[in-house]
């Protein structure tokens, strides 16, 4: 069952033509969860999928040296107007860089985001790089949270090579169906 779920979603969750994974399937959104493929071992960081996907994500989603969730113009969530960049997927964005062995881009995102933070060191669920203002729900534990996890990964690939929780070999093979 595990490895059917897993072959499905690499069969209809990437787009060939986008050179990436989607919001869902049949979809051409991106959306920065994504980024989280990689850090729950769904597929190695050096998977030729993942490293597309995460190069769509900067393209596409990164603004000012953030990372937003999703395009908001794509209405997916129903909901009016724009949002500002997740927090929490800026700091994916750091593990990814860890994972892949781009340490010096991890650094300098990882140090960007603490700058973020309020004089007490509390960071909110968005950030809105054009206004440097902290947005929604504050303060967020996710944001913590992920600050925490990408300082620990920060840390700790000093002393050992980056490498994603993957142990699944056999099962990083491209697609055999992928929306076009």
């Amino acid at each position: 069952m595990r490895a059917d779920i897993h072959d499905e979603i690499c069969r209809f969750g990437f787009s060939l033509e986008l050179n990436s994974f989607v919001q869902y399937y049949g979809s051409k959104q991106l959306d920065a969860s994504l980024l989280m493929l990689p850090i729950v071992g769904f597929l190695p960081a050096d998977d030729p999928r993942i490293q597309g996907t995460v190069a769509a994500i900067e393209k596409n989603l990164m603004h000012n040296g953030l990372v937003a969730r999703y395009d908001t113009r794509s209405a997916v969530d129903g909901l009016p107007g724009s949002e500002g960049a997740f927090l929490a997927c800026s700091f994916w964005l750091v593990d990814n860089y860890v994972l892949q062995g781009r340490h010096e881009e991890a650094r300098v995102l990882f140090e960007h985001l603490l700058t973020l933070a309020n004089d007490v060191g509390l960071l909110s669920e968005e950030y809105d790089p054009v206004e440097k203002r902290q947005l929604g729900n504050f303060p967020q534990a996710f944001s913590h949270l992920a600050l925490v996890i990408s300082a620990f990964n920060l840390d700790t690939q000093k002393q050992r090579p980056a490498r994603s929780r993957s142990k699944r070999p056999g099962r990083n093979h491209l697609p055999t169906h992928a929306t076009p």
